[in-house]
């Protein structure tokens, strides 16, 4: 490791240790106790906000602020409508201690609807009350009432620091993530792989025209993941971009996991035979990942994966976790619709809340594409699609029974956001060149990958009617972030039309390809 790469993280903290706990309103019942602090510690100076802020889940009413401190200590918000924190309301937040690597959530209640909040976010100091750390400001716009319409715009994508990728300095970073925070968005979706636990760094890697890419590399990303404080260190590592940490500070987020949070393509009871494990059992290693997914994202507080997240009249989105009852990447041709993905309760929940819904647009995020082939090894899959065009078989029976929910209800509106196959694409469903005829034509938009290796294109299967309408993918797999081929998608909801336009961007913020959809 250079000595720029040392300083750069004792700068941020990474060197402590990596926690969560919900949050109190100042003075309320029940606030955390004090705790000491981890063995050996020793207070030097303020604490130090290690790794930035960040937003996430947010309602027309409330939102989740998250950040971690170096030492334990109490986390102190102030929530204001004014950039100057003028007349802020305060909230007396966990504390923040090595149980959770010192990371704390806070949950925002009795928000304004619809507007741009500031917040900042102190740490106070356990061993010496009223010693403060510097603050550390961000901002988040709420979503609309139920019945505000104004415009939305959010944008999308997934994989980050991916197959040996990881932030070289000389190469801008991730830079993806000015790009995108210059969008103003409203929120930020990603798709899944947020962090890739089983992708180890290197410390240099020769490009193909000659050039050398330099990782920043730090121990936790050296290895694969398998102990807690391993999976803690993916996440620690992505926030020592500068762009990413700026981005976060500015745009609340909605996450979702898939495969690379834990290990490649993974199900639930799944044993490995990779050798560069000694923990075999991945719902051992799933167990270690989702908590560390917990501690270091502005996640919900507590509840599934799956949730249903309303934005005003015109926005619904509907995030789905396609990995938690997932069954084994086998020949997927059985005939039974129990298994899949989702699972019964989920499955059965999607199509409640979908035809419950009052929403102009329905955005279901998966982090699998829906019509794509994807392979785990020569004969197992690893998506929905089965990789024939005939009548629905293994997972496709699942989204077969939800898309036949709808249409028999008359839902309108559905459009899927995905990333995972690192390279951009528009889809086009349509009974009318599909094996069955029982669903209402609809789009799928791929983007990605926000920092990894670009690959693709993939197969498509026929059963669902798909057409590829627009594809960007590489010339060759594997393509360095430094050779383009990295992308997110913008959506844009008109508040007088109601019309849907999506963009599909490439690294820097230019529209590769666009359409508009009517309102339905």
């Amino acid at each position: 490791m250079t000595e720029l790469d040392r300083r750069t993280l004792l700068r941020t903290g990474l060197v402590a240790g990596a926690g969560v706990a919900g949050g109190a309103l100042l003075g309320g019942a029940g606030a955390a106790a004090r705790v000491p602090g981890a063995p050996g510690w020793r207070p030097s100076g303020r604490p130090v906000l290690s790794h930035g802020v960040q937003s996430g889940d947010v309602s027309a009413e409330s939102a989740v602020v998250w950040t971690r401190a170096d030492r334990p200590g109490r986390m102190l918000v102030e929530v204001s409508r004014r950039p100057d924190l003028r007349g802020a309301r305060r909230l007396r937040g966990p504390v923040l201690d090595p149980t959770r690597d010192f990371t704390g959530k806070v949950r925002l209640r009795g928000l304004p609807c619809g507007e741009r909040l500031y917040y900042r976010v102190r740490v106070e100091s356990l061993d010496r009350p009223g010693l403060v750390s510097e603050p550390l400001t961000g901002s988040l716009r709420t979503a609309p009432g139920g019945r505000e319409r104004r415009d939305v715009r959010f944008v999308w994508t997934g994989d980050i620091a991916g197959q040996g990728w990881g932030i070289a300095p000389d190469f801008g970073g991730m830079s993806i993530f000015a790009a995108m925070r210059a969008a103003r968005p409203d929120f930020f979706l990603c798709s899944g792989d947020t962090v890739y636990a089983d992708g180890p760094l290197t410390e240099t890697v020769t490009l193909p025209d000659g050039r050398v890419w330099r990782n920043l590399v730090t121990p936790e990303k050296s290895k694969v993941a398998e102990t807690l404080a391993e999976f803690r260190g993916q996440y620690a590592y992505n926030l020592l971009d500068e762009h990413l940490r700026a981005f976060v500070a500015e745009v609340p987020q909605v996450n979702q996991w898939d495969d690379h949070e834990v290990t490649n393509n993974w199900y639930p009871g799944e044993v490995l035979t990779d050798a560069r494990y000694t923990e075999k059992r991945v719902d051992v290693l799933a167990a270690r990942a989702r908590q560390a997914f917990d501690e270091w994202l502005p996640t919900p507080v507590r509840g599934p994966l799956y949730r249903r997240l309303p934005y005003g009249p015109l926005l619904d989105v509907f995030v789905l976790d396609m990995r938690t009852w997932k069954d084994p990447n086998d020949g997927n041709t059985y005939p039974d619709p129990g298994r899949g993905l989702l699972g019964r309760e989920q499955r059965e929940w999607l199509i409640r809340e979908l035809t419950r819904s009052r929403a102009t647009w329905k955005v279901i995020a998966i982090d699998l594409p829906l019509g794509l082939v994807v392979p785990d090894g020569s004969t197992a899959l690893e998506g929905v699609a089965q990789g024939d065009p005939g009548a629905p078989a293994g997972r496709e029976l699942e989204f077969a029974q939800v898309l036949a929910a709808a249409h028999r209800a008359g839902v309108t509106g559905i459009v899927f956001l995905t990333a995972d196959v690192h390279y951009t694409a528009a889809h086009h469903y349509d009974p009318a060149r599909a094996a069955v005829a029982d669903f209402t034509p609809f789009w799928e938009f791929v983007s990605g990958p926000a920092h990894a290796g670009a690959f693709g294109p993939n197969r498509l299967d026929g059963t669902f009617g798909p057409r590829a309408v627009f594809v960007h993918a590489p010339p060759r797999a594997n393509t360095s972030p430094a050779e383009g081929f990295q992308h997110f998608g913008e959506v844009n909801i008109d508040a007088a039309s109601r019309a849907l336009t999506v963009h599909l961007r490439d690294r820097d913020g230019r529209s590769l390809w666009t359409t508009t959809l009517p309102a339905p």
